[in-house]
Formats: C-alpha cells, sequence, structure tokens
C-alpha cells in the first residue's frame, strides 16, 4: 500500500463518508482506525476494496471491533516504525499525464520542472531509505520543503496531499550540465538546453535518470550509434528507443492496442515491439526486426524526448557485463571516455534499478527483464520459518527474500561476470536485510559449484542450499501461478548444472513438491571448446554433425559452421570431440537453437548471450507465410531410456540438411524446426500423462515456440502455464530456489530428518 498515496485515498473516503478516525503507515502496511455508524462502516470497507487508487492491490483486509473513543475528524498519522517489516516495497512509476500537463504549462509554478511528482506517480523503490515509507526516510530528506509545498502536502484536496516526493524548482533537486570531464558548465533550464543541444549534435549524454545513469543519443544518427557501440562494447545487441508519446512511437513501429497498454502503464516498460524498416538507423537493432521501446520514465525524459522531437537511443550507463551506474563518482570512473558530457542531478539514487523488458506473447504482456516498474515483486509463498534469501545465479541476476508469506523479487541486476557485478549482488542482500530488518537463517543457490552466486553465497557463513537450475525454472512459474502440483515441466535453456554431471537445458521434469523426477531430455550432443561453444554457434553445429555422422561429420564442409573454420582447427575440434575432451555432453535446448541458426548461416559466432537463437526466432517470418501452407516437419522422434524419455531430434536436423542442400528458403526451414519442437512437447506430455504442463526457461522468450508449444498443448486437452510478470529466463530463478526450499522444509519431520 505504502507510496501510491493510499492514506490520502483513505482520509478522503473517510471524510466524504462523515467518518472519524486515522490512518499511518506501519513496517506491516498501512493501519486504519475508523469510526462511525455501523452501516457506514461496511460501506468504507467495501469502498476501500472498490475504489483502491491504481496501482495498488489489496492482498487482505483484516479487522478488529472495538468501542467508539467519539473521535472527531480524520487525521494521516505520523508512521508507526516499530514491529516486523513486511511492508511490500512499491516499484517506480512513470509521471501521470497531470504532471505532464503541468510540466509542458507555461502558466504552472512547475512548468518545465524535472522532478513533477505526485501522491500516485514518481520514484519509489530508487529512493526508499528504509520503512516505512515516509519522506523523511527517502532521498528526499535532502530537500526541505518550501512554503507552497508545504501547503500542497497538507491540503486533502490536493493531489499532493501527503506526497512524499514532492518538490518545486524552489525547493527540489535541480539539474547540472558537465562536460567530459565532470566540470560544471551550466544548471537548472539551461543545463537541459545544453543536453538538448548536445544529443542534436550527435554526442553521447550520459544522463542520471531514475534507477542509475543512462546513454542518450539520436536513435537516427549512424555515427552516433557507431561511436556509441564501439565505446561501450557491444557490437550487435539491441539499444532501446525513447518516443515522447504513443503517436511518435506508431511513427517506428506497429503498435497493437496491448502494447500501448504496456508502453502506457505506471510501469511503462521497454516493449518489444515490430519495428518500421527505415524508421530508425539500423545501427539500433542490427538484424534485428523488433524495436524496444518506452516511453518517459520522468518528466526528465519527458523533456528531453519532446524538445528533440525525434526517437532517442536510451540504453544503460555501463560497460558490457557491467552493472549501471547509480553515483556520480561511480559514472565518471566507469563511464569516462564512453559520454561526451553528463547531465546529472543532486538527487541520490538509494538502489540501482534498470529499465524493464516486456512482449506480448499469446496476446499477454510477459516480463524479461524486471526492473524499474516491476520490481520488487511479490509473490505469495508458503511462510518460512525465517527468512531465507536467493541468490539466483550468474546470468540475468535477480535476488530474492522471503517476508511473511511472500517472496520478494528484487531487481535485474545482470551477467555476473565482472568484480562490480559481484560487488552489487552483495550490496543487494546487504539492501534487502537492512530494508526488512532481518537476518537470514540460510541462502539457496544455483547447484553449479562454480555459478559465481554460489560462490558469493558460500563466502558469506550462512548455511548455503544448492537448487537444481531446472527444477528452480518450474518452481517460479508454479509460484507465480500459485500451482501445487504435479506438474510437467518443460524446462528450455541454454545452460543449467545437471545432476548427473552434464549440462541441461532441454528437461522435462515432473515436479510435485520436494519431488522432481526428470520425466524426459532432448538427446545429448558434445560441445567442443565447452564454454566456447556458447560463443560460437558453429561449434554446438559441429558437435550435432558429429552427433549424427561421426568422424564423417568433417567431410561435410560445404556446410557453413565447418565452411567458417579453418581446416586444421576443424581437425582439432573433430578430435576433441572423438575424445570427448573438453566436448561436454549438453541435452540443451538453446544450443540446439544455436547449432540450427548456424547450419543456416545466421549466425556463427554470437557476441551477445541468445544472438543465434534470436536469428532463428526472427527467420520465422509469419506475414512471408500468407497465403502459403504451412512447412512440413517430420515427426517427433520419442523413445525411452532407463525409464527416461529421450527427443531425438536427428529427423529435424537431417530434414534441415536436406532442406539446405535443395534451396529451401530459410524462413520455412526455421518454421518447420520450432513446429517439430512443438509436437514433441506434445508428444512428451502424451507419455508422461500428466495434463498440467509448465513452460520455463530462457527459449520460452521466443514468442513463436511459446505460442505454439500452447496453442498444440491446448489442442490436446492440456492446462499450460507460462510467466507473466516473472521473468521466464534466469531473472525468475530466484524465485524458484526460494520455492524449492520452502518445499524441502514441508517435507522434513519433526526432528529433522527427511520425510
Amino acid at each position: 500500500m505504502q507510496g501510491v498515496g493510499f492514506r490520502p485515498f483513505v482520509s478522503r473516503l473517510a471524510s466524504d463518508m462523515g467518518l472519524a478516525g486515522w490512518v499511518c503507515n506501519t513496517m506491516a502496511g498501512v493501519d486504519i482506525e475508523i469510526e462511525g455508524e455501523s452501516a457506514r462502516l461496511e460501506d468504507f470497507v467495501n469502498a476501500l476494496r472498490q475504489r483502491v487508487p491504481r496501482p495498488a492491490v489489496i492482498d487482505g483486509v483484516t479487522t478488529t471491533w472495538r468501542t467508539a473513543l467519539g473521535e472527531r475528524g480524520f487525521a494521516i498519522r505520523e508512521s508507526m516504525t516499530s514491529g516486523a517489516a513486511n511492508a511490500l516495497l512499491l516499484p517506480d512509476l512513470a509521471p501521470c499525464a497531470e504532471c505532464l500537463r503541468e510540466v509542458c504549462d507555461p502558466a504552472d509554478r512547475r512548468f518545465r520542472y524535472p522532478f513533477a511528482s505526485c501522491a500516485t506517480c514518481g520514484p519509489r523503490f530508487t529512493v526508499m531509505e528504509s520503512l516505512p515509507y515516509d519522506r523523511g526516510r527517502t532521498t528526499m530528506r535532502r530537500f526541505p520543503m518550501c512554503g507552497a509545498c508545504r501547503r500542497e502536502y497538507h491540503d486533502p484536496a490536493d493531489r499532493r496531499f501527503h506526497a512524499e516526493t514532492i518538490a518545486c524548482p524552489l525547493c527540489g533537486p535541480q539539474l547540472a550540465w558537465w562536460d567530459a570531464d565532470g566540470r560544471v558548465r551550466s544548471r537548472g533550464d539551461r543545463a537541459l538546453q545544453d543536453a538538448v543541444d548536445a544529443i542534436g549534435r550527435g554526442l553521447i549524454v550520459a544522463l542520471k535518470g531514475v534507477g542509475g545513469f543512462q546513454l542518450v543519443t539520436d536513435a537516427r544518427h549512424d555515427g552516433a550509434l557507431a561511436t556509441l557501440r564501439l565505446r561501450k562494447g557491444r557490437p550487435d545487441k539491441p539499444f532501446a528507443v525513447l518516443c515522447a508519446s504513443p503517436d511518435a512511437a506508431r511513427e517506428i513501429c506497429r503498435v497493437t492496442e496491448i502494447e500501448v497498454g504496456a508502453l502506457t502503464s505506471p510501469a511503462a516498460p521497454i516493449v518489444l515491439m515490430r519495428g518500421r524498416v527505415g524508421a530508425v538507423s539500423r545501427q539500433v537493432a542490427p538484424g534485428n526486426p523488433w524495436l524496444g521501446v518506452m516511453l518517459p520514465a520522468s518528466p526528465l525524459h519527458h523533456l528531453l524526448a519532446t524538445e528533440l522531437g525525434r526517437p532517442l537511443v536510451v540504453t544503460s550507463g555501463n560497460r558490457t557485463d557491467e552493472p549501471i551506474c547509480v553515483s556520480e563518482e561511480e559514472a565518471l570512473d566507469r563511464l569516462r571516455g564512453v559520454a561526451d558530457a553528463w547531465l546529472v542531478h543532486d538527487r541520490p539514487i538509494a538502489r540501482r534499478a534498470d529499465d524493464s523488458v516486456v512482449r506480448v506473447i499469446a496476446g499477454e504482456i510477459t516480463v524479461l527483464r524486471s526492473g524499474r516498474g516491476y520490481a520488487p515483486m511479490a509473490v505469495p509463498l508458503a511462510r518460512t520459518a525465517s527468512p531465507l534469501i536467493a541468490v539466483g545465479t550468474h546470468l540475468k541476476n535477480a535476488v530474492a527474500i522471503t517476508v511473511g508469506d511472500r517472496a520478494v523479487l528484487a531487481q535485474h541486476l545482470g551477467t555476473l561476470d565482472s568484480q562490480d557485478a559481484r560487488v552489487a549482488l552483495r550490496n543487494t542482500v546487504d539492501d534487502l536485510t537492512r530494508l526488512y530488518r532481518v537476518q537470514p537463517s540460510g541462502l539457496a543457490c544455483d547447484l553449479h559449484p562454480d555459478d559465481p552466486a554460489a560462490i558469493e553465497a558460500r563466502r558469506w557463513g550462512r548455511a548455503v542450499t544448492g537448487v537444481q537450475h531446472h527444477r528452480a525454472h518450474v518452481l517460479s512459474c508454479m509460484a507465480e501461478h500459485g500451482v501445487r502440483g504435479p506438474v510437467l515441466g518443460v524446462a528450455w535453456d541454454g545452460t543449467g548444472y545437471g545432476i548427473d554431471g552434464t549440462i541441461w537445458g532441454g528437461e522435462f521434469l515432473l515436479v510435485d513438491g520436494a519431488a522432481c523426477r526428470r520425466a524426459g531430455h532432448l538427446r545429448h550432443f558434445r560441445l567442443p571448446g565447452a564454454e566456447r561453444a556458447v560463443r560460437e554457434p558453429r561449434l554446438a553445429a559441429l558437435g550435432v554433425l558429429f552427433e549424427l555422422f561421426g568422424d564423417r561429420a568433417g567431410d561435410r564442409a560445404d556446410l557453413a559452421p565447418l565452411a567458417s573454420l579453418a581446416a586444421g582447427e576443424r581437425s582439432v575440434l573433430l578430435r576433441m570431440l572423438a575424445r570427448g575432451v573438453h566436448a561436454p555432453l549438453t541435452s540443451s535446448a538453446g544450443r540446439l537453437f544455436d547449432a540450427v541458426a548456424a547450419l543456416c548461416d545466421l549466425q556463427q559466432i554470437a557476441t551477445f548471450e541468445g544472438q543465434a537463437a534470436m536469428a532463428l526466432e526472427f527467420a520465422v517470418d509469419p506475414e512471408r507465410e500468407e497465403g502459403c501452407a504451412p512447412a512440413p516437419h517430420p515427426a517427433a522422434a520419442v523413445t525411452e531410456r532407463d525409464g527416461v524419455l529421450v527427443v531425438d531430434w536427428q529427423p529435424a536436423i537431417r530434414a534441415i540438411l536436406d532442406n539446405l542442400a535443395q534451396g529451401v528458403p530459410v524462413w520455412r526451414i526455421a518454421r518447420a524446426f520450432h513446429d517439430a519442437l512443438a509436437e514433441a512437447v506434445v508428444s512428451v506430455a502424451d507419455r508422461v500423462g500428466e495434463r498440467r504442463v509448465v513452460l520455463t526457461g530462457g527459449c520460452f522468450q521466443n514468442r513463436y515456440l511459446s505460442e505454439r508449444c500452447q496453442q498444440r498443448l491446448h489442442a490436446s486437452g492440456f492446462q499450460v502455464y507460462r510467466h507473466r510478470r516473472v521473468p521466464p529466463n534466469d531473472g525468475g530463478i530466484a524465485l524458484g530456489q526460494l520455492a524449492a526450499i520452502v518445499a524441502d522444509s514441508s517435507q522434513l519431520t519433526a526432528d529433522g530428518s527427511q520425510a
């Protein structure tokens, strides 16, 4: 409830109904004492539920009847700071229409003020320093209110009644414009104008945003974007684009109504949408028909976008694989040489929060990255005896903590390859435990002994429990939907440590509480070069060919993956495969996607995670198939080995090789491969017999695969669960790790032994 204007809402409601009493924030949520006639009290409780202000959600109301005290009037009392900290932290909210109207109105006292907010919009999670949510416990405590703001703050009829981030040009945060060396060149509105001029000239500006620094430049300036890619070390991965309005987004994308709803929601995430050819520079998203577009996350973003009148690239203020910078000192150190100049302000950021990313899959919004606007995210979970922390995993890291009968999934942190990223992980864990005033009794991590998050967890001196990666994926989706077992979990991703010592990633798991059994998997193949094969899809293709043809795989030099390798290198890699040296076995669906992308010559070497699989998905172009019969695909080959089902991809790969030799268009080959995988899922589900199926893992970020699997499963009578709010990729793993510990602990007997 805290941070959504709930107390002002309660105060107005009580006053309108002629009721007396008070409301205050507590460490657990909101307390209300209300008195009046019984009928009106019942009406009040009903109105609380029915008229709750957006985006608040009431999970539950507990009422206790007491003797009336004869109070007069209604008050918002000072917050109570004692007791257990169970209140939910609210994500940051995009500026509302009223605040933007004021910012654009020359007659308004907040005209062109970049930090305007009210009781229902503005920063929350990124300015909160402690619970409960009051101005004095946020980074806004450094800005004493002027007389005009104080009057608005105390006026029950005003939109800013008890708006904790209230500010204006006289008393609030201010902008500053710095040159490349961090020297102040201008302040206030002049600083804003200097930033606009710089971006208009094709310079790269480091902007201190809501949850951290961002790098901003013109989305139509080829030279600026080429420079940004070179300096940031990001040769191909798409950039996000900022548009001033939904109409501006329509100029560069084909936008559906559900996508407009996501763009204009209080979360204001990056929404993946079909781009219009030539609307922005090709450097924005090379080879990618989708653009990630967002609307302004703050009045500052709105002013920049409207002043420039063109789409802007707004990307994370970091170098590749580092966390975003949150302080000026950190940004000057890590972004020096990347940014040409700096637009900063003096409101401290309490914690980093990158922009969220969503996509429409099967007609519903699916969160792919949970950050500003979505995180922290609360998911109901069985109450634990003492608090637990889950540290997530190596890629797309996010941590989670149990709070009462909920798991709170924190913001996206990113890849843990750098020391800065691992420091950010430790700081986030410390931050959560401080906010909730708890000392967790245990930590959950990935089962892989070399996982960076697991290594960090073991250094902290608490009890650490490893959870198998794909079990955590399945439990994450189950927890999101409140589903109890049994379910058949289809967990497909790039890499996960398997309990048999191989690399898993194409798994069918039967999950029921603490019980988890591997019911099936994709056929194994070897990855020559091990980790190198993750970066070079051509090596995954070589592993697939070796599995099918043995030493004769080297004879297929006509195929693109082998042709891209020098003869001597091919020979060395084939010896690795033959001897099983530095060539681990995998059942990974993600690596199988890589192999097919390389065979189709879509991607031989990847510069970012998932690039080859994305290229294969993009090759499936439904618009090119209008009026065409669906491409044929071989029947799924499912066999049983030692009580475990094995999906043999051999028929699909042989069909692909035949199609390539016959000159079949790649878009039809890609469609056939996706369809074959969907049929395999249905075939395994039929053999297993469990009617509830969970689709999870990074491969189900693929829109066509997800929709095709869901469609075919529904047609065969299965109930399907997919991720919506919790990312299907490793960003949701921490939630699954907590769910695993909770499920396992419920199976313990009174003496602590396993039931």
